[in-house]
Protein backbone atom coordinates (compact mmCIF):
# COMPACT_ATOMS: atom_id res chain seq x y z
CA UNK A 1 0.00 0.00 0.00
CA UNK A 2 2.68 2.51 0.96
CA UNK A 3 4.80 1.83 -2.61
CA UNK A 4 1.17 2.62 -4.51
CA UNK A 5 0.80 5.92 -2.56
CA UNK A 6 4.58 6.97 -2.99
CA UNK A 7 4.36 5.99 -7.28
CA UNK A 8 0.89 7.99 -6.83
CA UNK A 9 2.40 11.24 -5.14
CA UNK A 10 5.78 10.61 -7.93
CA UNK A 11 3.44 10.96 -10.81
CA UNK A 12 1.50 14.00 -9.68
CA UNK A 13 4.71 15.34 -8.76
CA UNK A 14 6.50 15.32 -11.96
CA UNK A 15 4.81 17.76 -13.89
CA UNK A 16 5.37 20.09 -11.78
CA UNK A 17 8.75 19.59 -10.60
CA UNK A 18 9.43 19.80 -14.87
CA UNK A 19 7.25 22.75 -15.52
CA UNK A 20 9.59 24.26 -13.16
CA UNK A 21 12.66 22.92 -15.05
CA UNK A 22 11.56 24.24 -17.60
CA UNK A 23 11.23 28.07 -16.56
CA UNK A 24 14.56 29.61 -17.20
CA UNK A 25 16.31 30.95 -14.26
CA UNK A 26 15.97 35.12 -14.27
CA UNK A 27 19.98 36.52 -14.36
CA UNK A 28 20.66 38.10 -10.63
CA UNK A 29 20.48 41.86 -10.66
CA UNK A 30 24.32 43.11 -10.38
CA UNK A 31 25.05 46.31 -8.34
CA UNK A 32 22.06 46.33 -6.20
CA UNK A 33 22.33 46.30 -1.93
CA UNK A 34 22.13 42.84 -0.59
CA UNK A 35 22.47 40.62 1.84
CA UNK A 36 23.48 37.15 3.18
CA UNK A 37 21.20 35.73 5.83
CA UNK A 38 22.97 34.05 8.91
CA UNK A 39 26.91 33.79 7.90
CA UNK A 40 27.56 32.47 11.25
CA UNK A 41 26.11 28.92 10.20
CA UNK A 42 28.17 28.32 6.95
CA UNK A 43 25.89 30.67 4.29
CA UNK A 44 29.29 32.45 3.67
CA UNK A 45 31.77 29.97 1.31
CA UNK A 46 34.54 31.81 0.34
CA UNK A 47 36.27 35.30 -0.03
CA UNK A 48 38.42 36.78 -2.41
CA UNK A 49 40.08 40.38 -1.36
CA UNK A 50 40.37 43.36 -4.05
CA UNK A 51 43.38 44.75 -2.90
CA UNK A 52 42.65 46.82 0.52
CA UNK A 53 39.63 48.28 -0.51
CA UNK A 54 37.16 45.86 -1.09
CA UNK A 55 36.58 42.39 -0.89
CA UNK A 56 34.19 39.72 -2.93
CA UNK A 57 32.17 37.35 -0.60
CA UNK A 58 30.25 34.06 -2.01
CA UNK A 59 27.69 32.64 -0.53
CA UNK A 60 26.56 28.93 -0.18
CA UNK A 61 24.54 29.38 -3.81
CA UNK A 62 27.62 30.44 -5.36
CA UNK A 63 26.60 34.08 -5.44
CA UNK A 64 28.92 36.81 -5.04
CA UNK A 65 29.01 39.94 -3.77
CA UNK A 66 31.23 42.64 -3.08
CA UNK A 67 31.60 44.79 0.02
CA UNK A 68 33.54 48.48 -0.27
CA UNK A 69 35.41 49.09 2.39
CA UNK A 70 35.34 52.65 4.36
CA UNK A 71 39.06 53.05 4.66
CA UNK A 72 42.46 50.97 4.07
CA UNK A 73 42.26 47.25 5.86
CA UNK A 74 45.80 46.13 6.44
CA UNK A 75 46.81 42.64 5.33
CA UNK A 76 43.88 42.04 3.43
CA UNK A 77 45.41 41.28 0.57
CA UNK A 78 47.15 38.57 1.98
CA UNK A 79 45.60 36.62 4.88
CA UNK A 80 44.10 33.54 4.45
CA UNK A 81 41.15 33.80 6.63
CA UNK A 82 39.00 36.38 7.97
CA UNK A 83 36.28 37.02 10.96
CA UNK A 84 33.07 38.86 9.91
CA UNK A 85 31.28 41.00 12.42
CA UNK A 86 27.45 41.77 12.09
CA UNK A 87 27.17 43.74 15.28
CA UNK A 88 24.56 40.55 16.76
CA UNK A 89 22.58 40.48 13.51
CA UNK A 90 21.90 37.54 11.34
CA UNK A 91 22.59 38.97 8.50
CA UNK A 92 25.92 40.28 6.55
CA UNK A 93 24.96 43.32 4.57
CA UNK A 94 26.35 47.33 4.87
CA UNK A 95 26.45 47.69 7.97
CA UNK A 96 28.58 44.74 8.57
CA UNK A 97 32.06 44.42 8.54
CA UNK A 98 35.21 42.46 8.40
CA UNK A 99 38.42 41.58 10.70
CA UNK A 100 41.27 41.39 9.84
CA UNK A 101 44.25 40.42 11.62
CA UNK A 102 42.48 42.02 14.57
CA UNK A 103 42.12 44.99 12.66
CA UNK A 104 37.93 45.96 12.41
CA UNK A 105 37.06 47.00 8.52
CA UNK A 106 33.78 48.07 7.99
CA UNK A 107 31.87 48.05 4.84
CA UNK A 108 30.08 51.45 2.95
CA UNK A 109 28.48 49.23 0.94
CA UNK A 110 27.26 45.66 0.29
CA UNK A 111 26.23 44.95 -3.55
CA UNK A 112 25.19 42.03 -5.35
CA UNK A 113 28.53 41.06 -7.95
CA UNK A 114 29.71 38.75 -10.46
CA UNK A 115 32.16 36.39 -10.36
CA UNK A 116 35.70 37.79 -9.88
CA UNK A 117 38.32 37.68 -12.05
CA UNK A 118 41.17 35.47 -11.01
CA UNK A 119 43.93 37.24 -9.24
CA UNK A 120 46.32 37.17 -12.14
CA UNK A 121 43.89 38.28 -14.51
CA UNK A 122 43.07 41.18 -12.24
CA UNK A 123 46.85 41.97 -12.05
CA UNK A 124 47.55 41.81 -15.30
CA UNK A 125 44.31 44.48 -15.89
CA UNK A 126 45.45 46.89 -13.65
CA UNK A 127 48.77 46.96 -14.70
CA UNK A 128 47.82 47.67 -18.59
CA UNK A 129 45.73 50.60 -17.32
CA UNK A 130 48.34 51.92 -15.42
CA UNK A 131 50.50 51.71 -18.44
CA UNK A 132 47.79 52.81 -20.40
CA UNK A 133 47.37 55.92 -18.41
CA UNK A 134 50.53 56.59 -18.54
CA UNK A 135 50.82 56.89 -22.12
CA UNK A 136 48.24 59.08 -22.47
CA UNK A 137 49.59 61.64 -20.21
CA UNK A 138 52.67 61.67 -21.82
CA UNK A 139 50.91 62.40 -24.98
Amino acid sequence: MKQKLALSLAALLLPLSAAAAAEPASPREIGVEASIAFPAYGTVRNFEADGDDGIWIEDQRRDWYYAKLTGYCPDLDFVQAIAIDTHGTARLDKFGAIIVNGQRCAFTSFVTAEKPLLRKQRLKLAKEAKAAAKAAESN
